[in-house]
């Protein structure tokens, strides 16, 4: 028996996944799990990468101790941030979260140099405010970049913390909004206007591409040694690969904190009707991802740590469907990103467009979910819009698809069947992954 170990990293937490197949099914085991989230230092927002690397090590460890014999592992996050390095392989810290707000007056000047437009029409990414094109221009600005060598996406980080070896994957990097759409390969173009080092961008890899053995003394302290192995870096790319073969061509919903509405396309979509309802084109396994980002569970997430912590998500659902509150926010809003109070957050979106405020706590909860649903009808539209397409049906899955209130409720607003599969989507395509290289 072969057994592979997806290390799936997450906004909120993460998780070693270990599979396996059992008469020709995947089979899976959570064999640990940790919290993950930003930390406030000082008024920047910050991943604590040193501490994430000792979980990383640690359920490696717990991996080995359950499972004895492991044939690869991979690991992927979300997308945008990265670590820069210097020549000798040495952090350039801290490793900022997406979250911060730090790209404000970069926008502003990366606009002035290739106008976003301009910058569509290369890379078919859609404008985020914490894309990591804004944040190295940030680095650049505050002589950051002048004694880094080279810059890794988080789960290159990671693999190469592990190995040595440092490796660049492409569906991670198509985050970044510094690729050639049509090439998959860094734009140098882009980089050489924007006066970024061409330095730090190198070859890009292809998922399934081995980066290498563990070092040695981390074999020693996990007690055992396999191979890294690039998986679909970026989580939702992952996910995409997770999702059943009789879904993969309806749209589909990565439901987590972030919701990823997309489909999966041969080619770039780099039209003006694209590039005004902000699609973006991301990398696939053999396939670009034509998605929108959407605010997605993190305002439940948000609501729940600040109003009611000790509740579960099932008891929230239940509550908010019993209720009547028929008002909505736009829940793309960006006073959503990272705002002190979630709830104040709301309310000022609520106040501003002259509409009452929710009475109780279930009412905010109401008010996120129908916002959420609301949001996948409109990008609904827009995708068929743009593809000339109709659709009939949409794929949702990760932690989302559980909630059934939210289904329904999406099922309502999109017009369209809802297929809820809540399986772990993203470990299932990273192990897919491994599992395909493993067979070669």
């Amino acid at each position: 028996m072969k057994y592979y170990v997806a290390i799936d990293i997450g906004a909120s937490s993460g998780r070693h996944i270990v599979g396996w197949k059992e008469g020709g099914e995947l089979c899976t085991k959570e064999v640990y799990r940790f919290y993950n989230g930003v930390d406030d230092v000082n008024g920047t927002l910050i991943w604590d990468v040193d501490r994430l690397f000792r979980e990383i090590v640690a359920g490696l460890k717990e991996s080995f101790r359950q499972f004895g014999k492991i044939e690869s592992v991979a690991i992927d996050t979300w997308g945008v941030d990265y670590v820069l390095l210097d020549k000798d392989g040495k952090e350039i810290l801290p490793c900022h979260a997406y979250r911060d707000d730090r790209t404000k007056g970069p926008i502003e000047e990366v606009h002035k140099i290739m106008p976003f437009k301009e910058l569509y029409a290369h890379t078919g990414i859609q404008f985020q405010p914490f894309n990591t094109i804004y944040q190295l221009y940030d680095d650049l600005k505050k002589g950051r970049l002048e004694k880094a060598e080279m810059f890794l996406m988080l789960p290159e980080y990671f693999s190469y913390k592990l190995t040595g070896v440092a490796k660049k994957e492409y569906t991670e990097a198509s985050t970044s909004g510094l690729l050639d759409a049509r090439t998959g390969q860094y734009d140098m173009e882009v980089v050489s206007r924007l006066g970024l080092p061409q330095r730090l961008f190198g070859h890009l890899d292809a998922p399934g591409t081995e980066v290498g053995a563990l070092k040695e003394e981390i074999a020693k302290e996990v007690g055992g040694q396999t191979t890294v192995v690039l998986c679909a870096s970026h989580d939702t790319a992952s996910a995409v690969e997770g999702i059943p073969e009789d879904s993969v061509n309806m749209p589909y919903l990565s439901s987590g904190t972030w919701s990823l509405f997309g489909v999966r396309l041969k080619e770039p979509i780099l039209t003006e009707k694209s590039c005004e309802a902000n699609y973006t084109n991301e990398g696939g396994v053999g396939y670009i991802r034509f998605l929108k980002n959407i605010m997605g569970l993190w305002l439940v997430q948000s609501l729940r740590k600040e109003l009611c912590p000790d509740k579960s998500f099932g008891d929230i659902a239940a509550e908010a469907e019993k209720g009547t509150y028929a008002e909505t926010i736009d829940a793309d809003d960006w006073r959503f990103l990272a705002p002190e109070s979630m709830k104040g957050a709301f309310d000022e979106y609520l106040r501003e467009n002259g509409r009452p405020l929710p009475e109780n706590t279930s009412d905010y909860f109401r008010c996120a979910f129908m916002s959420l649903a609301n949001s996948y009808a409109k990008a609904m539209r827009e995708l068929e819009k743009i593809t000339g397409e109709k659709y009939t049906g949409l794929c949702i899955v990760g932690g989302g698809a559980k909630n059934g209130f939210l289904n329904e409720l999406t099922e309502r607003a999109c017009g369209v069947k809802v297929h809820a599969i809540p399986i772990e989507a993203t470990a299932f395509g990273n192990l897919k992954i491994q599992m395909k290289r493993g067979e070669k």
